[in-house]
């Protein structure tokens, strides 16, 4: 009986297309096609916008249970630029990135939830020294398409306030809006 059994099951995992059996799929972002924009409120009458690039990491996808699926990014405080140099020397200086001493912010996802299309993905930012729970509004993933590599994209959305990162206190929010909405386009390989 004990033999049948085996035998059956090793017919099964024989005859089994074995893509079927994978479910989770591991992808690494595309630095030359991801990219964080934000924006934020100056004075009442108009917004500030910027970007980071040079953006790293991964994506843990699976498919069949989005729950399990884990994103780790990186990404290069240095890379902040609004087209403004005094502005942007302003930004990387200690009054807000202190590059110097913080060249880098991360999100590690804590939570994933929605189905693939519609996904929330909760996580740790860690900015400037100091970790806060953010949740990003993602559509994605796209299907895996072939261009020399496979690839898929996201898009999110999201806000956070730079006083949860104690980013200049000198600038009050009648001068410089509090909340900083943020969009994400990222394309990742494998």
């Amino acid at each position: 009986m004990i033999r049948n059994f085996l035998a059956s099951a090793i017919s099964v995992l024989l005859f089994t297309d074995s893509g079927a059996l994978a479910q989770t799929s591991t992808w690494t972002i595309d630095t030359n096609q991801t990219q964080v924009e934000f924006q934020v409120r100056r004075v009442p009458v108009s917004n500030v916008r910027g970007f980071f690039s040079g953006i790293t990491g991964t994506v843990s996808w699976d498919e069949k249970k989005p729950s399990k699926s884990h994103v780790d990014v990186t990404i290069p405080t240095t890379s902040i630029s609004t087209n403004n140099a005094t502005r942007d020397a302003d930004l990387k200086s200690p009054n807000f990135f202190n590059v110097e001493k913080f060249p880098t912010m991360t999100f590690k996802s804590t939570t994933v939830s929605g189905t693939p299309g519609k996904l929330q993905i909760t996580g740790d930012l860690t900015l400037a020294g100091i970790t806060k729970s953010v949740t990003l509004m993602v559509d994605g993933p796209t299907p895996p398409t072939k261009m020399g590599k496979l690839i898929i994209g996201f898009a999110a959305t999201g806000t956070l306030k730079r006083s949860d990162f104690a980013f200049a206190p000198k600038y009050p929010t009648v001068i410089l809006g509090d909340e900083i909405r943020f969009t994400i386009d990222l394309e990742a390989d494998q």
